[in-house]
């Protein structure tokens, strides 16, 4: 067992690093991209290729190793609530769950390539699960803290224009108090048992939702997200990222920082609104096959934490 800052990585068998490549066709690719070359691309010492997308270039690539027997056993996606509840999603049901909702953000929220979704969300399925739908679709994932009070909320809405906000049970109150100064807000997608007024249910739409969908072909420069400083000194800036920066940027993090092999299995304590949850919950994992485990505390508790550990 190996800790990172906040990371824990659970270490078993090592493996090859396997050779990744771009599976649409559409990218037109002289040759296929694997790991040496992502890490070549981020020491500049290859150019970055003009088209990109994480989605359909890295985890649909695992998918088809799991499907090969190349990729050990081990899910994509680890989730457990403390209460018994969980969830383990293979690369290829993450794929097919991330083609409904992709389906959801475009059909049933009309949201168009380039639109900007705020997604407010703890540490459930549901924040990687629209954040992938987010990739395929060319939509603009914008994640934040469920801390956020209405008026962080309102700011962030106002400046980025957000055409979509995808909420929890803990924000949804202060969302709708501010709802009516957002005049570009055209949806609002909530994650919640409980059925409401003006919102859409996400579970109830995947439900109905088609799995067949094809992933978006971005250039590698178009925008993947936006992230909000802390506003330390001022109001929080908008840092936008982009397909490649943060799909293949963290390559070398991954490698080198975290040590990840498909076969690990890494649990960041980083909160869904920070973009430590992006690079060590979603890309530098993901970009290697690695198995992300998610606990739903909902704050941190050290015995629950050396527990888990002890069990997983």
């Amino acid at each position: 067992m190996k800790i990172f800052s906040c990371y824990q990585v659970f270490r078993s068998i090592w493996l090859t690093r396997p050779p990744g490549r771009f599976f649409h066709k559409v990218h037109g690719l002289c040759a296929p991209l694997t790991l040496a070359d992502f890490e070549a691309i981020t020491l500049c010492e290859k150019p970055v290729p003009k088209k990109f997308n994480f989605a359909g270039d890295v985890l649909d690539q695992w998918s088809q190793k799991e499907k090969t027997g190349e990729r050990p056993a081990n899910p994509a996606l680890w989730w457990v609530n403390g209460k018994g509840d969980g969830v383990k999603w293979s690369f290829g049901e993450l794929g097919s769950l991330s083609r409904k909702a992709a389906n959801v953000l475009t059909k049933s929220c009309g949201l168009e390539r380039g639109d900007r979704v705020a997604v407010i969300l703890p540490r459930v399925p549901e924040w990687w699960l629209v954040n992938v739908a987010c990739m395929r679709t060319g939509l603009v994932f914008m994640p934040g803290t469920t801390l956020l009070t209405a008026k962080d909320i309102l700011y962030r809405l106002q400046a980025s224009k957000a055409k979509c906000v995808v909420a929890s049970e803990e924000v949804i109150p202060a969302v709708e108090s501010i709802v009516s100064e957002c005049p570009h807000l055209k949806t609002k997608l909530q994650v919640s048992p409980r059925s409401r007024q003006g919102w859409l249910s996400l579970q109830e739409l995947l439900q109905a939702a088609s799995e067949e969908h094809s992933c978006v072909e971005t250039t590698s420069q178009e925008p993947m997200a936006i992230y909000f400083t802390s506003g330390t000194t001022g109001s929080p800036k908008m840092a936008l990222h982009s397909q490649s920066s943060l799909g293949i940027g963290y390559t070398i993090s991954g490698r080198y920082w975290l040590d990840l092999k498909s076969s690990d299995i890494i649990w960041s304590l980083s909160d869904t609104g920070w973009i430590k949850a992006a690079i060590g919950s979603l890309f530098a994992p993901w970009l290697y096959g690695a198995c992300i485990f998610v606990h739903r505390m909902a704050q941190f508790d050290a015995d629950t934490f050396l527990d888990v550990s002890c069990d997983v």
